[in-house]
């Protein structure tokens, strides 16, 4: 329930406490047009790549969302998301002290069609590079 937290198990959630970057585990996906847009989306995955400590793809967006609320990990981004994808992680990961917005930093909505989701220690540096990914795309 929005205000009242997020829980496992009956226990807190909490976003993880990593402050940098370069020592952060991010996640993403790919939008189901990959193939017509791949040197677009590879050109976020290759900046976020090169200055982070891994980027893992599950195939939820909902939860990776959630492993952001609950510290396993520290950001997420992705292009072209359905509300139905997105809204109940971006709750829990809101609830559990994580950052959301679009990539320029500005308020977050399920209609948007860019999420970045952060434990908002690496959020302004997640939004610098996307934002510049976004201005200069391959």
């Amino acid at each position: 329930m929005l205000g009242q937290g997020a829980t496992l198990n009956g226990e807190a959630l909490r976003v993880s406490t990593v402050s940098e970057l370069d020592k952060a585990l991010l996640a993403t996906g790919f939008p189901y047009d990959r193939r017509e847009f791949a040197e677009i989306y590879l050109g976020y995955f290759k900046e976020f790549m090169i200055r982070c400590q891994g980027i893992r793809r599950g195939g939820s967006a909902a939860l990776d969302l959630c492993y952001v609320a609950c510290g396993r990990f520290d950001g997420f981004w992705e292009l072209k998301l359905k509300p139905w994808d997105i809204a109940a992680g971006a709750l829990i990961a809101a609830e559990a002290g994580g950052r959301l917005s679009d990539f320029a930093g500005e308020p977050f909505s399920v209609n948007g069609g860019e999420t970045l989701a952060t434990n908002r220690l690496i959020h302004e540096e997640m939004v610098r590079i996307a934002a510049a990914v976004k201005k200069n795309p391959r």
